[in-house]
């Protein structure tokens, strides 16, 4: 059983920034490729970022230039930075590993930025 473990969401004004963390239970290259996902209220879950096994990264078109994905191989960590933070990045943020068999999912983290 894989298990993804968010962590670093939080309130923070617009303009702001905050780092969120994901660990996983096992190996990140065992998975085809690993990224977040958001889900606002009354809105359906989407992809922010991921990042394959091989490097290549895939944002979202509203996230480009200000989020950052980066990842720790040896502390099997997946780490997301926002930068410009803005009222629409409000949402529970999902931690997502992929592989053939399966899609594991965090639990999720809050980030509220106000106005």
């Amino acid at each position: 059983q894989v298990q993804l473990v968010e962590s670093g969401g939080g309130l923070v004004q617009a303009g702001g920034s905050l780092r969120l963390s994901c660990a996983a239970s096992r190996s990140i290259f065992s998975f085809n490729d690993m990224g977040w996902y958001r889900q606002a209220p009354g809105k359906q879950r989407e992809l922010v970022v991921r990042i394959a096994i091989g490097g290549r990264v895939d944002y979202a078109d509203s996230v480009k230039g200000r989020f950052t994905i980066s990842r720790d191989i040896d502390k099997k960590m997946v780490y997301l930075q926002m930068n410009s933070l803005k009222p629409e990045d409000t949402a529970v943020y999902y931690c997502n590993a992929h592989s053939l068999a399966y899609n594991y999912w965090g639990q999720g983290t809050q980030v509220t930025v106000s106005s």
